[in-house]
């Protein structure tokens, strides 16, 4: 598992510096493609360290005590007592919207973030067949790359961003404004495409893997899919408003849908399909729902 999540990771590296460099390239030719590879070096060795730190600060997740979420605390204990490995960290992100994800480099090192929604809305079982869901990614060391995943393709959609205004004002203060304008538009165009790709890939297969995992850890399938489907629900009606898009893998369900550009793109299979999978899983239990 280690050596293939490193080859997984390093993969995701490369092909996200190829990005960034190529899009320096665009701007400015060699000069800009080396400045992203050194953005990219030294922007990877900031994720590796304070992923989690990053990927908090972007929701505002307050890390939280036992004596501040007893219920919670006891719920992630004996789930991390039966996968066999330490106490994660818990985090409580200030959002109606039900969802929650992991991050961290490993498991050691790991944080199980949950909104306020998702504490208000879903019960013990449900909650617990959730968290099961997360501590599979922290298990199967899931965090890491796809923390990769959202902050290089936030760097990646951030650049488009200014690539649009660019077109917008006008070129780049030389005398070949009209092709620049041209490569801004195609910059603005393709990167996110190329970024949410990126996140697809990487995300789809492991949400079914963390699905049958939580099932299984939790003992509870028909909680885990019944969580889902009302996650599912919450989200049409009250999708995020504020957060990075980028991120979007890293929930149990994406949480930005209608909200952006970034959301045009699947990041994890249809909920149908989760849902009628944790149904044979919970055949192969005896359990019936």
């Amino acid at each position: 598992m280690g050596l293939v999540m490193w080859l997984r990771t390093g993969l995701l590296m490369a092909i996200l510096t190829g990005l960034l460099m190529g899009i320096g390239y665009l701007f400015g030719g060699p000069s800009w493609a080396l400045m992203m590879f050194l953005f990219s070096l030294v922007f990877n060795f900031i994720t590796y360290w304070y992923s989690d730190r990053i990927v908090l600060s972007w929701y505002n997740a307050r890390l939280v005590d036992e004596a501040e979420a007893p219920e919670l605390y006891a719920i992630v204990r004996n789930l991390a007592e039966r996968a066999g490995f330490p106490m994660p960290r818990i985090a409580i992100i200030p959002t109606e919207t039900p969802n929650a994800f992991a991050t961290g480099r490993n498991p050691k090192h790991a944080v199980v973030a949950v909104t306020t929604g998702l504490l208000r809305i879903l019960n013990r079982d449900e909650l617990e067949g959730v968290l099961g869901h997360e501590l599979t990614h922290i298990k199967n060391r899931d965090m890491l790359i796809g923390t990769f995943a959202a902050a290089m393709a936030g760097a990646i959609i951030q650049l488009a961003y200014w690539a649009r205004w660019i077109a917008i004002f006008g070129g780049f203060g030389d005398d070949r404004d009209g092709d620049n304008i041209i490569v801004a538009i195609l910059i603005a165009i393709l990167a996110p495409i190329a970024a949410m790709l990126i996140q697809a890939a990487v995300s789809r297969s492991r949400e079914f893997l963390a699905d049958e995992g939580g099932a299984r850890l939790s003992g509870k399938p028909q909680a885990l899919a019944s969580a889902l489907m009302k996650i599912e629900q919450a989200v049409r009606y009250r999708p995020m408003r504020e957060g990075n898009p980028a991120t979007a893998h890293m929930f149990i369900i994406n949480p930005f849908r209608g909200v952006s550009i970034a959301n045009l793109f699947s990041t994890h299979p249809p909920t149908e399909a989760r849902i009628e999978r944790l149904r044979k899983i919970a055949e192969e239990m005896g359990i019936y729902f």
